[in-house]
């Protein structure tokens, strides 16, 4: 199994992407044009199936075994004030998904998805970025290599979600460093953060930028991500290599694989946005890297469940798409 010992290499993966499979582009496109409906009548849903196919590499596809990951980490910013949970928080939120009890677990069986759970290091968060770097070289490549692992070559679908107090800081931090502005345009309330702290936050993700100058995608996750924000990162990456459809959750999440698309153009071309989230900032990180969400729901919990939410979505595009018969099979006239 490829493993990273450097950014570089990893650098080097997003460089060699390949495309979707044009054949199987191709004839979805024209199963779609034989099917019993008027042409275009499912709107968006047809897009979605065409571009299932060809990232399976099948013209008619079924989507049976999708998989949920979430990742957790801890942020050494906390110690600024930054979040309304205290860190121990992530540790114990770990256990309820291990057992079954939050939002995730449910919202991914009711999408038959399988779910995983990976705790990176929470007894050692990162560092705090306003004094430097996140994690040094080896910490993200380390948590790159994590995700990476973490992806089932089986599945044919990928949602990635997370659990890190602190992390929206994070997203802030490092949507300001790659798509510039103001911090305040990019930094939100997160967990529910009063006025006094969004102000607080705000100063925070100020402070992170003037010490983490470096404005390079890679070096943003590195000096400004933490160890989920850079699993989420290196599962995406992983799901590309295998030909498995990514769901973006997030903010979070999209803020780790902005720094992807920002890397390397096409880069997240496997990806489609589950859900835009009630976290401000979404909607406009969401344009930057080109997508339109599934669902606007009013959601802001993180932990994978807008991306899982967004599963049902797009197995009802690709059961359309795959299970309906053509005008001709139906024995209907067409128009």
């Amino acid at each position: 199994m490829q493993k990273f010992t450097s950014l570089d290499d990893f650098r080097a993966v997003l460089n060699g992407f390949n495309g979707p499979d044009g054949d199987a582009v191709s004839g979805a496109r024209d199963r779609n044009l034989q099917l019993t409906k008027p042409p275009g009548a499912l709107g968006r849903l047809e897009d979605l199936a065409i571009w299932y196919a060809g990232w399976r590499g099948d013209a008619r596809p079924h989507i049976e075994r999708p998989q949920v990951i979430i990742f957790a980490g801890n942020h050494g910013v906390t110690a600024q004030g930054v979040s309304a949970f205290p860190p121990e928080v992530t540790a114990q939120m770990v256990a309820n998904f291990q057992h079954g009890g939050a939002a995730i677990n449910q919202l991914a069986t009711v999408a038959g998805a399988k779910m995983d759970v990976h705790a990176l290091e929470l007894d050692n968060p990162t560092a705090d970025f306003t004094t430097g770097p996140a994690m040094d070289d080896q910490a993200v490549v380390d948590a790159l290599n994590i995700g990476w692992q973490a992806v089932d070559p089986n599945a044919d679908l990928l949602v990635t979600g997370e659990m890190g107090i602190g992390n929206t800081t994070s997203a802030a931090a490092i949507s300001t460093a790659l798509f510039g502005g103001d911090a305040s345009g990019w930094t939100g309330r997160g967990t529910g953060v009063d006025d006094a702290g969004l102000a607080l936050k705000t100063r925070v993700v100020e402070t992170a930028l003037v010490a983490n100058p470096d404005r390079d995608p890679l070096e943003i996750l590195r000096c400004l991500g933490g160890r989920e924000l850079a699993a989420m990162a290196g599962a995406i990456a992983r799901a590309r290599v295998e030909n498995i459809p990514v769901i973006l959750d997030g903010f979070i999440c999209t803020a780790a694989a902005a720094t992807l698309h920002q890397a390397s153009p096409g880069a997240l071309d496997h990806t489609i946005a589950g859900h835009v989230s009630a976290e401000g900032a979404h909607r406009n990180l969401l344009q930057k890297i080109g997508k339109e969400p599934l669902l606007s729901l009013g959601m802001r919990l993180g932990e994978g469940s807008g991306g899982a939410l967004a599963i049902g979505i797009l197995k009802a595009a690709v059961a359309c798409h795959s299970g309906m018969s053509t005008f001709a099979e139906a024995g209907v006239s067409e128009g």
